[in-house]
């Protein structure tokens, strides 16, 4: 019996999972950790991996076709879909020991494939085994969002799980949806040579970030040629009698017909918590399907707990990280210790060209607010090394106290913007301002030098003018 018995029981596999999982075992504690699909879960397999190393091959293609821009006269290429896809499921792959089994098992964690079934707060079946366990940690992901749209029964679409077995690039590409996900596979599949249209009922792509934000992406899309109809709400999908697809959309009081070969519906993710009865574990969900945690990331306030996107607010695999430590940590040690989970510093890219990368507050956020900032904003155009690269495209945008140098946020529009904004996500989890990132030493010609220039135009803003007439004067009596 005691072979079954634990001080925690993940269930899950994804990044939530793995870590939780991961921390538990680091300070010697028992714990199983169940998956019924794959190790890694969707970030691994059909996310964050997947889709970054497809839009590394469409970014090379549009490098290519740039080559007169950079003094390279003749350029040729010969795109096989094919072979794209096999490099993605390679990536996977090489990736895939980093979340195996086999590694986890080597760090102490009991691995069992299978289904698992919550019996009591206390008790999991998979199988033919039953576990005993002081605490379950959900950790349960999310699925990809279809809507109910009218016809859709008749269409084979596409979602960010089965995208990746495609073999063949669509002629015409139709992509449902104007966020993340949405964004990066619109710009990604136009460089590799579909003609692409994208579907936002929205007012704006990128709906989480400012409007100028947006608007530069949207601008961006359209000069590579990507057809962007935002305010525009799916209503139907037909297919005549020759198998011909389209998709009529309600716009400006008109209705749209876009003609498409493959549609990608990127409508939004769902927590995996349906099917079972939560009330019978004092278990409460939100609305929108994801678990009610209290700050600890407690679901029945005693010995469940859940992280990662069946939680949110931020689906993504570095809150899912986050929220696992605080998950195992408050599952092992609790009551003798415990920590409420902190979200005020949580950045997030959009991996499109430029990239978008924010921290912290936007604009919208402080307004919603009512927060007194100022803006400091920063074009990348003036950058020497964006220059050098011939990507001197995008800007920073820094808000702080109306005053101070106090970060309230950040967004960077810009090659390596992914990269360039953990310099404000130190700044504000350490508690410095703009000053501190102006007086830091930033090697040159680099990119990371924006986020200094971006900190010297708050200084300028800001120069003590009365003691700059001292100085003056001070000058001049010593000419």
């Amino acid at each position: 019996m005691d072979r079954d018995r634990y001080n925690v029981v993940a269930i899950g596999a994804g990044a939530a999972g793995l870590v939780s999982a991961y921390i538990a075992a680091a300070v010697k504690a028992k714990v199983a950790l169940i998956e019924r699909n794959k190790m890694g879960g969707d970030c691994l397999n059909y996310g964050c991996v997947p889709s970054k190393a497809i839009i590394r091959t469409a970014n090379f293609i549009a490098d290519m076709r740039r080559h007169r821009e950079l003094g390279v006269r003749s350029a040729k290429f010969e795109l096989d879909f094919g072979e794209v896809m096999d490099r993605v499921h390679r990536v996977i792959r090489e990736i895939e020991p980093h979340d195996s089994i086999e590694r986890y098992t080597g760090l102490g964690v009991e691995c069992i494939t299978g289904n698992a079934e919550i019996l009591d707060p206390n008790t999991v079946r998979v199988g033919d085994r039953t576990l005993k366990t002081r605490n379950i940690i959900l950790a349960l992901g999310a699925s990809p969002l279809v809507p109910k749209i009218k016809g859709i029964e008749q269409i084979k679409y596409l979602t960010s799980e089965s995208l990746w077995y495609l073999r063949t690039l669509p002629k015409r590409l139709v992509v449902l949806g104007g966020g993340a996900i949405g964004c990066e596979m619109a710009m990604a599949f136009q460089r590799l040579g579909s003609s692409v249209t994208q579907v936002e009922m929205g007012e704006r792509l990128m709906p989480r970030e400012d409007r100028d934000v947006a608007e530069y992406i949207t601008e961006r899309f359209r000069s590579e040629g990507i057809t962007v109809l935002t305010g525009a709400k799916a209503s139907e999908f037909r297919v005549d009698d020759a198998g011909n697809k389209s998709l009529v959309c309600e716009q400006n009081g008109k209705n749209v017909t876009v003609p498409f070969d493959e549609i990608l519906v990127c409508a939004g993710r769902r927590a995996n918590t349906g099917g079972i009865d939560w009330q019978k574990f004092d278990v409460e969900l939100n609305p929108d399907g994801t678990f009610k945690v209290d700050p600890w990331m407690r679901v029945n306030g005693s010995n469940m707990y859940a992280c990662g996107d069946c939680v949110g607010p931020f689906q993504f695999t570095h809150v899912a990280a986050h929220q696992a430590w605080y998950c195992a940590v408050n599952a092992l040690f609790s009551p003798f210790r415990k920590f409420a989970a902190d979200y005020r510093v949580i950045p997030w890219v959009t991996f499109t060209d430029p990239e978008v990368a924010r921290v912290g507050l936007s604009e919208d956020d402080a307004k919603k607010k009512n927060i007194d900032y100022e803006v400091t904003r920063y074009g990348v155009d003036d950058l020497d090394r964006a220059i050098a690269e011939s990507n001197a495209h995008g800007f920073v945008k820094v808000l702080t106290v109306r005053g101070k140098d106090r970060i309230l946020g950040a967004t960077i529009v810009s090659h390596h913007a992914g990269e360039l904004i953990t310099e404000f996500v130190s700044a504000m989890k350490n508690g410095y301002g703009l000053n501190r990132i102006l007086g830091t030493i930033h090697a040159y010609p680099t990119w990371s030098e924006a986020n200094k220039y971006a900190a010297g135009v708050w200084k300028k803003a800001h120069a003590p003018e009365g003691a700059l007439k001292w100085v003056a004067a001070f000058h001049r009596m010593r000419r």
